[in-house]
């Protein structure tokens, strides 16, 4: 019988409901419990407000992972980590992680997160909620050793998760790119992830692997930022942006050149709250001064009637940059604040849209409402936070996996991966694995 055995729970047939099952030997670790976004929020949109949502109904939804595939090791989880704050990645912790008696363990900003999310949605967990820093070491048994190794990605903190044991390292990672150049936190830890010795497999996020280069650092869209905010025309104009609510280096980029232009800074939106509080929370950021923080409709209506009357004094950051239409960039589209979008506004979108028939269809709509309106619309300042294929040829060459499972896409996207490591040596069916999820594979 193999010693290790994986089994894929969610994120090998789409993108999101990211979850992997590793069992080695006789113990087993869960690593991220996400949400399919797009099914989760039409659930979230179908609800009446006082209701509360089953794991079942979610999962039948397809918007958690289906955990039923690993029913018969559910005594046997020894922990659940998650590699950072992103809802794909954790945001099923809340429905899931109280099926088994273990702790969750993710770095202080993942951490402060999910207590944030649990928090907002009176979610009670029964498991402890344990801290690893970056690039620390945690003794989870006498065989296993858990070791964080920091990469870098769209959100703080992110890490790379290594599993050492007696049968050799597992190495899961699942978002990340090697940014040399980023603009909140420090380059990625290559100098550790060359030092792994005997990698048996590594899982590794396919997103984009179609893509034949290597993905832009953080600091190329802080240029871009600067050249929109700095290099137009603005003055006497409403200047409003939007970016991902976890994205805490594009918001110090937006925070930095809203200064050089002399605005206040008003942040609008509850995922924006969340998000930038957990990085408060735990000393990440120390941003009470320079922004003023709004959440929910009241409080927006007020402050968006005090800024409608100057607007050319502030920049306004809000959710909704996938057009979202319950988000408060949606609202303000459709004239529904007190703060509307007038003739010659700059509206930013520092963001891509994420290629899902909903997004797409909510961004056409949002966009068409802006230009009517004699916008002027700024779109794509925006760098990806996952790796492309030179990224993933670059981690495969630091760490010399003996196997690689692809994960975080859809069939074309793992294939992309497949062929990568097929380029570089790799047997497609003997050391490069294909799975959907539901499927298991033993590694000897």
């Amino acid at each position: 019988m193999a010693e290790i055995e994986i089994r894929a729970v969610g994120g090998y047939s789409e993108v999101g409901r990211n979850m992997t099952a590793i069992k080695i030997k006789d113990e087993v670790v869960l690593l991220d419990m996400g949400l399919q976004l797009d099914n989760y929020i039409k659930i979230e949109d179908e609800r009446e407000a006082s209701e509360i949502v089953s794991a079942k109904r979610l999962i039948e939804a397809n918007a958690i992972p289906n955990i039923s595939t690993i029913d018969d090791w559910k005594d046997k989880v020894k922990l659940i980590m998650c590699t950072h704050a992103h809802l794909d990645h954790l945001g099923a912790i809340p429905y899931l992680a109280e099926n088994y008696d273990c702790p969750v363990m993710g770095t202080p900003y993942t951490i402060e997160v999910l207590k944030t999310i649990l928090q907002d949605n009176k979610f009670k967990l029964k498991n402890q909620l344990k801290q690893l820093n970056k690039n620390a070491k945690y003794k989870l048994s006498k065989d296993i050793t858990i070791e964080f190794l920091s990469v870098t990605h769209s959100t703080p903190q992110t890490v790379l998760i290594a599993i050492h044991s007696s049968a050799g390292v597992i190495l899961y990672a699942n978002d990340f790119k090697f940014d040399m150049f980023p603009v909140l936190e420090k380059k990625s830890n290559v100098d550790d992830l060359e030092k792994l010795k005997n990698v048996k497999l590594l899982i590794v996020d396919s997103l984009y692997a179609q893509e034949s280069k290597k993905m832009p650092s953080e600091s190329v869209a802080k240029a871009m930022l600067k050249d929109v905010m700095l290099g137009t025309a603005n003055q006497g104009k409403g200047i409003i942006i939007t970016t991902f609510s976890s994205h805490l280096a594009r918001l110090s980029s937006i925070i930095r050149y809203a200064k050089e232009l002399n605005r206040k800074i008003v942040f609008a939106g509850r995922s924006l709250a969340k998000y930038v509080e957990a990085a408060e929370n735990i000393k990440l950021v120390n941003w009470k001064e320079d922004i003023t923080m709004i959440r929910y409709g009241n409080e927006i209506k007020r402050k968006f009637k005090k800024i409608s009357k100057e607007k050319d004094k502030y920049v306004l950051v809000v959710t909704g940059h996938q057009g979202e239409p319950k988000a408060v960039l949606s609202r303000i589209a459709r004239g529904e604040t007190p703060y509307t979008i007038e003739e010659g506004d700059h509206v930013i979108f520092s963001s891509n849209i994420i290629p899902v028939d909903i997004n797409i269809k909510n961004r056409e709509k949002l966009e068409k409402l802006i230009s009517q309106k004699g916008a002027r619309i700024f779109k794509d300042i925006h760098v990806s936070g996952h790796g492309a294929k030179e990224d993933l040829r670059d981690l495969i060459a630091y760490t010399k996996p003996l196997h690689i499972i692809p994960t975080h896409g859809d069939k074309d996207k793992l294939l992309a991966l497949a062929k990568l490591a097929k380029e570089l040596g790799y047997l497609i069916g003997k050391t490069v694995h294909i799975l959907k999820n539901g499927q298991k594979i033993e590694i000897d």
